[in-house]
Formats: structure tokens, C-alpha cells, sequence
């Protein structure tokens, strides 16, 4: 096998690792449940940081999304992988990220457990070309407006309902 194949723990839906398979595997269908995190990274003006994923990305290219979402690799821990994905994607690497929820998300390549978490954060945001094509805060009012014309992956706007992230915002995080 490859030496540059990327291994996903495979988890129970209370997030018990129990195998591990490849990125491959999770995302062909199968439908292997598998563990990612988030992190939703707000201003002091109560604004979203939301990135725009790279048209090189195998899901949902060029459409913006949460600031901070990645995988959790074999081996990690959730907290480990939020603060990798965090500097890989926007070079952030002090914050302090407070728990929302977890819960499952499927779309038809794969079945992920997503852990949630959010930050105020005012420092500088330095995004990894490779994955990140553009970033910007939104205001809310504006995320909303553009809820359900495809500008945002289904993921991200799943979220973004379901949590009500605007009780979030401005708290300290």
C-alpha cells in the first residue's frame, strides 16, 4: 500500500474508535462513519470566518465552508486534530475552542462524526493556498441571504441551521 495513504479511525456514534480504514474506502460510498472536526471562528462584531474551499479539494470544491474542518486522522486525538487543522488551513495556532456539539452528517460519498466547536478570535488569519482559496468574515444577515443557493457546502448550511451559531457569536471562546 502506499506510503502517502491517509488512515481515518472508524468510530461508533458515541465516538468510540472501533477500525480504521482509508480516506479511499470512507469516501466511496461505503459510508463508513468516521470522525471530523470544526471549529467556527467568530470576530468581536459578531461576524462568521467562513473559507472557501480550494478547486482542487474531492468534496464540494470552491464552495465556501466552515473556517476549520478536517479529518481526524488514525491515532489523534479530536483535540489534536483541531488545533493541526487550524494551523495547516489558516496558520491559526493560539485560540481557545469551546465545545458545541457532535453529531452525524452523510452525504452520498461518505457518513461523518462531526465534532463542533467554536472561538472569538481576532488575530491573524493566514490561509494555506493548497486548500484554502479565499476567507473572509461574513455577518450573519449575509450567510443567511445565501442560504440554499448552493454557495455553501450542504454540510456548513446543515450546521449553520441546526445550531443556531448566531447565539455564539461575541461570546468569549
Amino acid at each position: 500500500m502506499n506510503s502517502n495513504t491517509e488512515w481515518f479511525p472508524l468510530v461508533d456514534e458515541s465516538g468510540k474508535v472501533i477500525g480504521k480504514e482509508t480516506r479511499k474506502i470512507c469516501h466511496n460510498g461505503s459510508k463508513r462513519l468516521h470522525p471530523v472536526v470544526h471549529l467556527h471562528i467568530f470576530n468581536r462584531k459578531g461576524e462568521l470566518y467562513l473559507q472557501k474551499r480550494s478547486m482542487n479539494k474531492d468534496i464540494q470544491p470552491g464552495k465556501w465552508d466552515t473556517a476549520v474542518g478536517g479529518h481526524i486522522d488514525a491515532g489523534e486525538s479530536v483535540n489534536d486534530a483541531l488545533i493541526r487543522e487550524a494551523r495547516e488551513e489558516l496558520g491559526i495556532t493560539d485560540f481557545k475552542a469551546t465545545p458545541i456539539t457532535k453529531y452525524i452528517f452523510e452525504s452520498s460519498i461518505e457518513k461523518e462524526l462531526v465534532y463542533s466547536f467554536y472561538t472569538l478570535y481576532e488575530g491573524t488569519i493566514q490561509i494555506d493556498q493548497d486548500e484554502v482559496v479565499d476567507g473572509r468574515f461574513w455577518p450573519l444577515q449575509d450567510i443567511e441571504a445565501h442560504l440554499n443557493y448552493e454557495v455553501f457546502t450542504p454540510n456548513f448550511e446543515q450546521e449553520f441551521k441546526k445550531l443556531n451559531l448566531s447565539q455564539y457569536k461575541g461570546k468569549q471562546g
